[in-house]
């Protein structure tokens, strides 16, 4: 098994003249971490380096100056921790302490936009330096390039605006950061690399995604190789506060080990933020922990599994009421039912680690209340999954029309339709329009037609009345379909709310393979007003049936543009194997609030929703993507790719096609 190292920094002491206060939690958080890693995983006292910067009321920090988090001090650690460990090795880095925004010193790279940098000890000493984010990204790549397997928590923030304050908070909390940029004048020169060294790993790390900005956070470009967790979004707060009453704790920090206290093995970082997520949102709504790049990695381990995508669960009222993070724009409507799982679930198809059926009962933006339907069997928590089971809505349904002659089996399909058409799939009545016809062939295939009698595309292999389990799987099918159907139809009926998004298609609405084109999306609203900043996430329904989430990648749920502001994402098309013609839908959400829309992924029709399969590591986040949801290794399952280089409604969506046809 691989070895663990661990690189643990926590400043509470800040020299003055830099504008930072001191802070209470930051070393008492690193100190809990370490504890952690000693008494839970036996991690050795070599294995783990440590800085630290404790505020005793002294004009210094505590302890010798050679184990103080100054700049030079962070640099040297994150180097012998490179060299300390070997490929295949797993490492965790924590920081906890001030994060802070400087005047660029790489115009080049920034323009006029600041850098983001851990704020060190001796911050207020003219002629030291931020570790700034072009810094880290260089020291990161370079354990990624040794084959390491990182990890990184940032329980800090850096403001993004002086307009964006701290309010609606609980009394006494204090945040990870000041709102201010500096703009000391302080050296260029870096300990890290040299000027252009570091200047061509930014320019290389931003000209493999899609556009040259930084990821959700706002620390650093979209990890790739290693998994970034941070405290909150990059125009928000991280807080540190008092929780058992008496000592400050990061609120991050203070939820990830109380997390990972009662998790068990096969525990990935996905799971562990869902939770950390949840508790820290219902304390601090302007806090929102996120995660970006390898989110289906166990935590502290190599291992990956393929990530499950659930609702969580933010609220709970009395023992029977729970608020979800989905609500209108996912499709959720009043009369939905899902079973609700305890947080460290692992096994979502088990139905014995139920501990309830919810209905919902009041639909919001990207919110929703619940009622359980009967007791609880255990009480229900914050950081709860919450699974879809079936929809009742009818503008959700999807009627099933029968063309079958023979009685047998026309009298199985209709019993397999009530018992397992989950609210989607529904046999049609007399009267009532019909979505999807099931004909008996005389060769005795099992067809799915639309309501024109026209066999639905790419329904392979074929299922024949002869086959053992025909009936449920042309149910099952239907389901798919429907669900499908669903997402497809998704929209917004307030128009003002989608004039706030707009969405262009970069180059010919018909494409042959390998051609290239690309999608721009713009955050119309008047630049000025933080409330105007729209969470976007990029839906991909692909012609085999599949929806699958392409923009952001890796582990990250949405992408915040800030008004008057746009991302391009970038794409080369071509046809899979079989397929004459390929339409590929993109669906563009706009949301106010946080939320996730993973969850409406479906798997390549008949391909089954893996829950807890193990894969190879791999740093491409799109591949690791599409293998999640299509159970498969390659991505030759859509019509495009992402390539490198390459308050009315509080939600909207707008959508535009790529079709791709022979050369």
């Amino acid at each position: 098994m691989s070895d663990l190292y661990a690189l643990l920094i926590g400043v509470d002491f800040y020299f003055p003249g830099g504008g930072y206060g001191h802070l209470g939690g930051c070393v008492r958080d690193v100190t809990h971490v370490e504890a952690h890693l000693k008494g839970r995983l036996h991690l050795p006292d070599d294995h783990i380096l440590k800085l630290t910067a404790a505020n005793t009321g002294d004009t210094q920090p505590a302890g010798p100056p050679e184990h103080w988090p100054t700049y030079a001090n962070m640099v040297t650690a994150f180097q012998k921790m490179t060299d300390m460990a070997q490929p295949g090795d797993r490492v965790y880095i924590h920081y906890a302490g001030h994060g802070g925004r400087a005047k660029t010193i790489y115009p080049e790279l920034k323009g006029d936009g600041p850098d983001e940098g851990l704020v060190p000890t001796d911050i207020g000493q003219a002629h030291t330096r931020y570790l700034r984010d072009v810094e880290l990204n260089y020291l990161l790549q370079a354990m990624v390039d040794k084959g390491l397997v990182v990890t990184v928590v940032l329980d800090s923030c850096h403001s993004g605006s002086a307009t964006r304050a701290a309010n609606g908070q609980l009394l006494g909390a204090q945040p990870r950061g000041i709102p201010e940029i500096d703009y000391t004048l302080r050296p260029a020169d870096s300990l890290v690399a040299p000027r252009e060294t570091l200047t061509a790993a930014w320019q290389a790390r931003s000209t493999q995604q899609t556009r040259a900005a930084k990821s959700v956070s706002g620390w650093l470009l979209e990890p790739q190789g290693y998994t970034l967790l941070a405290a909150c979004r990059a125009n928000e707060f991280a807080f540190e506060y008092p929780f058992n009453g008496s000592e400050n704790n990061g609120a991050l920090t203070y939820w990830l080990l109380d997390t990972l206290r009662q998790a068990g093995p096969h525990f990935t970082y996905k799971m562990l933020h869902d939770r950390v997520m949840a508790k820290v949102h219902s304390q601090f709504d302007k806090q929102t922990p996120m995660l970006q790049g390898e989110g289906d990695v166990v935590v502290f381990g190599a291992e990956r599994i393929t990530p499950f995508y659930a609702v969580p669960v933010l609220a709970v009222e009395g023992d029977s009421r729970v608020r979800l993070n989905a609500g209108e724009a996912h499709g959720l409507v009043r009369g939905a039912q899902l079973a609700i799982f305890p947080p460290f679930t692992t096994d979502f198809g088990n139905p014995a680690n139920r501990i309830a059926q919810v209905e919902v009962t009041e639909v919001e933006a990207v919110h929703a209340w619940a009622q359980a339907v009967e007791p609880p069997t255990a009480p229900l928590e914050v950081g709860a999954q919450a699974v879809l089971e079936s929809m009742t809505n009818v503008n959700f349904q999807r009627n099933v029309a029968l063309d079958i002659s023979d009685p047998t089996l026309h009298a199985q399909l209709v019993a397999a339709l009530v018992a397992h058409g989950k609210g989607f799939a529904r046999l049609a009545a007399a009267g009532d329009p019909v979505h999807f016809v099931v004909e008996l062939l005389p060769d005795g295939e099992l067809r799915i037609e639309n309501a024109a009698d026209q066999p639905l595309p790419n329904l392979r292999p074929a299922i024949h009345a002869s086959e053992p389990d025909a009936v449920a799987r042309i149910v099952a099918r239907l389901v798919h379909l429907a669900r499908y159907q669903s997402v497809r139809e998704l929209s917004v009926q307030d128009t003002s709310a989608a004039q706030k998004l707009k969405v262009e298609l970069l180059g010919n609405p018909i494409n042959r393979p390998g051609d290239k084109v690309g999608v721009r999306i713009t955050n119309t609203q008047a630049p000025g007003n933080d409330a105007n900043i729209l969470n976007i996430t990029v839906l991909c329904l692909s012609s085999d049936w599949a929806i699958a989430q392409i923009y952001p990648g890796g582990a990250g749920n949405f992408e915040p543009v800030d008004p008057g502001k746009n991302i391009e994402l970038k794409f080369e098309a071509y046809l899979p194997e079989g397929q004459t013609l390929s339409v590929d839908t993109l669906k563009v959400f706009a949301t106010r609030a946080t939320t996730n829309f993973r969850w409406l992924e479906l798997p390549a029709l008949d391909q089954p929703v893996t829950r807890s399969a193990t894969r190879s590591i791999s740093t491409d986040p799109l591949e690791q993507l599409l293998a999640a949801v299509t159970d498969e290794t390659s991505t030759n399952t859509r019509a495009i790719r992402l390539t490198g280089s390459s308050v009315e409604k509080a939600w909207s969506v707008v959508e535009v096609e790529i079709r791709v046809e022979p050369a």
